[in-house]
């Protein structure tokens, strides 16, 4: 019988701590949430061609985030200099939504 023990993490690991997760995990929460209110916003401006055009707004965000990112949505150490301004940018496009939408 063998027992399978919890291997510590490594430098090759996919993790770099928790509180890298817990950061990729906010990012990943931020940039769908922004997505879906880009569309909620242009869907509020223009009707369903704004929210075609607020989709494609979100996939060129995703893109320029890649691109600052070396080529990765959620690189394994993601700085908080980024989640910070990603958060921000988020709430004023939530405040906007929720002023065109009121």
């Amino acid at each position: 019988m063998t027992a399978n023990l919890p291997r510590r993490a490594t430098d090759n690991s996919v993790s770099a701590g928790p509180a890298s997760d817990v950061r990729t995990f906010i990012t990943a929460v931020l940039l769908t949430f922004a997505a879906g209110e880009l569309m909620l916003l242009g869907y509020a401006l223009l009707g369903v061609f704004g929210g075609i055009i607020g989709l494609v707004a979100a996939i060129f965000g995703v893109v320029w985030w890649r691109s600052i990112h070396d080529k990765r949505a959620f690189p394994r150490d993601l700085p908080v200099k980024s989640v910070v301004i990603l958060a921000v940018v988020t709430a004023v496009i939530t405040l906007l939504a929720f002023l065109t939408v009121a």
